[in-house]
Formats: structure tokens, C-alpha cells, sequence
């Protein structure tokens, strides 16, 4: 507990806390995509504009076999700072949670096995509209089956994503519904500037306040799905939503179509809830009487400056890092310390490995 930061609703927080400790876990990874990453400046999300759709089916294929088969190595930058789903791989194998992947709209399905709901990518937000009505509806419902489905075989669902561009997204859907949402980057020096021009030209297309309506206009196809399955999943048992500004959105728009918030948290790293670019803690509050819990992996303190890239605002959350690492600690009953000693040991081993 040491290593954890609570807001939001404390009290809720600690029974959370106590309710899902000593129970079984189950990670879920949504993999979708939007083309407003394609938009130069947005994401490090891949090294170029047509590789960028291969990150989230490769962070995938990385989570279950330790290496990626639709590309040659794992999401990493060209000076050594990896895809957070390292974290997120740490997080999961030390503690021994069980995860499966689904796609929801990314463009490049992952190889191996996963469950494919047939929702497609999400179009640029700055220019086109995303998705139709009835594709937020279809998404909405397929997620509700998903989680209805997920929640029953476990004692606590986490539920993670990856999507490029996703932050851009979230800010427009997070104002459209009402809220001053500042969000957080993948890269240290936040394009505010540019998601803000995105958001703003979004924005005004906008002709209705029906949450569909808005989801249609200015979302992605991650954040109806992943809504779809807070709502179902948290009426049966405890459902933690695993990262930052994404999951924001989410939980703007479940407080729209209706969620259990007694079990519903939301887990994410201290470089989100630190963030002075962003205001998660006060908008998650805003948002919903829920926990949220944020965890300090002392990535600031590796000895690879590729991890330590995480603290010093690369990346910061993604891939349901924060989450599952949450998760983890809570059932190993380790402690930070121990989970950067193992994410130095996978970091050392990806690169022996090149």
C-alpha cells in the first residue's frame, strides 16, 4: 500500500482494495484504433505514419510470446525507450494473471488468438466524422457481451487498451460531454497546442448533445466497446480500468449510459496522476464518485535510461501498465522495488536479445 496514491472517493478506494487483494484476476487488452494519430506530432506511437497501426497488434503479440510477429521487435523507440507494455508483460507474468486480448477496431489483427468483435478503425476526428450512430450502438452492445462474459470467470476484471492517438480523442469526447479535460502525452513536451486545434475543429461539427451523437462525431472505437464493458462487467464483480486519459473518456461516457461505481476503479501509473500538463485526478473526481489509484513503479530509478524514460514523461501509462501492476503488487505482495528489479531484468533481456 506504501506504493500506492489514492483519490477520488478514498473510502471506496480501500474497500476496493480489500475486496479484490487476495482474489483471481483477469487482464483484458482492447486493441483499436483511430486515424487521428496519423496526424504528424500527435504520438511516438510508431516510428512513421505507416507503422503506427502495427503498435497496438505488436504490444499484443509482445504480452503473450515476449517478442512480435507482425513487426520484427517490440514497439520501441530508436534510442531504447519501449512500448509500456513491458510493464504491463513485468506486471502479469510475476504475479501469474491470466489476460486475453481483443480486437476492437485496430486495423492489423494481432497473430494469436484472440476475440475479434468485427468493429472497424475509427476515422480522423479533425476532418471526418469517427464512426456512425449505429457503430458507437454496435460497439456499445459488443462490449456488454464482452464484459458480461469476462466478468463471470473472474473475480476482478482489468481492463487495458491500445490505441495511438487515443489521448486526442479522449479531450475532444471528455469536452464534448461537459468536462475541462486537460489530458496527458506520450510524448514529454505535450502537443497541447495541436490537440487542442484537433479537439477545437471536432467540436465544431458538433450539432447534438446525445452522448451517442457525440461518441459518433468526435470518439473512437475503443471507448464505446470498453464503456460496453464497464457496464455489464461491473454489475457482476469488480472492474479496474486500467490507465489514464483514455480510460477518463471512459468512464465520461459510463457516466452517461450507466455503471455500477461501487466496483468500478480506475489504476494508473504516478506519471499520469503527476502529470502537471493534465488534471486527472481533479476530472476523475469530477467525473465520478469512484477510486482512483495510482502506483510509482521507481522507474525514475533504473539504471537503463530507456525505463527511466517513463518518469521523466515518454509514454508514462499504456497498454493497461499502471493497472496491472496495481494488480500485481496487491497479489504477490511485493513491493515496488521488486517490480523495477523485474522490469530491468525484461528490458535487459529484450536487448540481448536484438
Amino acid at each position: 500500500m506504501n506504493d500506492f496514491e489514492i483519490f477520488g472517493n478514498v473510502k471506496q478506494a480501500e474497500n476496493f482494495i480489500d475486496k479484490i487483494k487476495d482474489n483471481k484476476f483477469l487482464f483484458s487488452f482492447v486493441i483499436s484504433y483511430t486515424e487521428t494519430c496519423e496526424i504528424p506530432g500527435i504520438t511516438f506511437a510508431g516510428s512513421d505514419k505507416d507503422s503506427i497501426k502495427f503498435t497496438p497488434p505488436a504490444d499484443a503479440e509482445y504480452l503473450y510470446y515476449g517478442n512480435c510477429k507482425t513487426i520484427d521487435k517490440i514497439p520501441m523507440t530508436p534510442d531504447g525507450k519501449p512500448t509500456p507494455a513491458l510493464l504491463t508483460k513485468v506486471a502479469l507474468e510475476s504475479s501469474s494473471i491470466p489476460h486475453i486480448v481483443i480486437n476492437a477496431g485496430s486495423k492489423v489483427s494481432p497473430q494469436l488468438p484472440f476475440i475479434q468483435t468485427g468493429l472497424s478503425p475509427g476515422k480522423n476526428i479533425s476532418i471526418n466524422q469517427a464512426m456512425t450512430e449505429t457503430e458507437v450502438s454496435q460497439a456499445v452492445n459488443y462490449g456488454r457481451i464482452v464484459g458480461r462474459t469476462l466478468a463471470s470467470i473472474t473475480d476482478c476484471l482489468i481492463i487495458g487498451e491500445s490505441i495511438p492517438g487515443g489521448t486526442t480523442t479522449a479531450l475532444t469526447v471528455m469536452r464534448a460531454l461537459g468536462y475541462d479535460a486537460k489530458v496527458s502525452s506520450s510524448i514529454p513536451d505535450n502537443p497541447i497546442v495541436l490537440k487542442n486545434h484537433i479537439a477545437s475543429m471536432a467540436l465544431d461539427r458538433l450539432d447534438s448533445d446525445n452522448p451517442y451523437s457525440i461518441l459518433a462525431e468526435v470518439g473512437d472505437p475503443m471507448i464505446p466497446f470498453v464503456t460496453g464493458m464497464l457496464s455489464a462487467a461491473s454489475e457482476i464483480n469488480p472492474v479496474m480500468l486500467a490507465g489514464g486519459t483514455q480510460m477518463a473518456a471512459v468512464l465520461a461516457f459510463a457516466s452517461k449510459i450507466g455503471f455500477n461505481e461501487k466496483n468500478t476503479a480506475i489504476g494508473t501509473t504516478s506519471y499520469i496522476s503527476n502529470d502537471q500538463s493534465a488534471n486527472f485526478k481533479s476530472l476523475v473526481s469530477e467525473i465520478a464518485d469512484i477510486p482512483a489509484i495510482s502506483v510509482n513503479p521507481l522507474l525514475e530509478k533504473s539504471k537503463f535510461p530507456g525505463l527511466k524514460a517513463f518518469s521523466e514523461g515518454f509514454a508514462k501509462e499504456g497498454a493497461g501498465a499502471g493497472g496491472s501492476i496495481i494488480a500485481s503488487l496487491l497479489k504477490t505482495k511485493n513491493n515496488s522495488s521488486k517490480f523495477l528489479e523485474l522490469a530491468e531484468q525484461e528490458y535487459h533481456r529484450i536487448f540481448t536479445s536484438l
